[in-house]
């Protein structure tokens, strides 16, 4: 169930960012991207047959992207929307590693600061994210682009759903295991 929503996720924000200019109150179009429609970004290869189609500079930490041909929007132009995947699946993971302190305990009773190791490896692993996306050198290597803050509170809001779906998955299975057990005092 996991691994569908960081697949979900992961894909959704990449959709997010070319067919929406806001998502649940987060203004995207900030930075000027065109927004394109979900039939046209399935169908991106056809973009050379489409008539009237331009895509205007957007920009990307400091820097504007644009391009000589339109349909470059969806090959160079994706470099937002990568990062913005990148960004959510590092996330999610920093956030799954939280769930994993406990196979059947909830966040609730078994706080993160229990294990104050992992907090400092899930500040260091965002630290080295942070580090890739904001030294300009890093960013050419790794090819993606610094996010602003409103990109950020969507990485967010996409990330945080893994929290309550393992929340879910853990209550379901305290559930079945108490259920078990009294099967088994019945039985006895």
């Amino acid at each position: 169930v996991i691994g569908l929503y960081v697949g979900i996720a992961t894909v959704g924000v990449f959709i997010l960012w070319y067919t929406h200019g806001s998502f649940m109150g987060i203004d995207l179009s900030q930075d000027g991207h065109t927004l394109v429609t979900l039939s046209q970004l399935h169908s991106w290869g056809d973009c050379h047959s489409w008539t009237n189609f331009t895509a205007t500079p957007f920009s990307a930490g400091g820097k504007m992207v644009s391009f000589s041909d339109p349909c470059d929007y969806f090959t160079t132009g994706k470099v937002k929307a990568m990062t913005l995947s990148l960004s959510v699946l590092v996330a999610i993971e920093m956030f799954n590693s939280l769930n994993a302190l406990s196979e059947e305990n909830s966040l609730f009773t078994m706080p993160p600061w229990i294990n104050p190791w992992l907090l400092v490896a899930m500040t260091v692993s965002f630290g080295l994210h942070f580090l890739i996306l904001y030294v300009p050198f890093l960013t050419d290597v790794f090819g993606i682009v610094p996010l602003s803050f409103n990109e950020w509170k969507l990485v967010l809001l996409v990330s945080a759903p893994v929290l309550a779906i393992d929340e879910v998955l853990k209550f379901i299975g305290r559930r079945r295991r108490r259920r078990l057990i009294k099967r088994k005092q019945k039985s006895v």
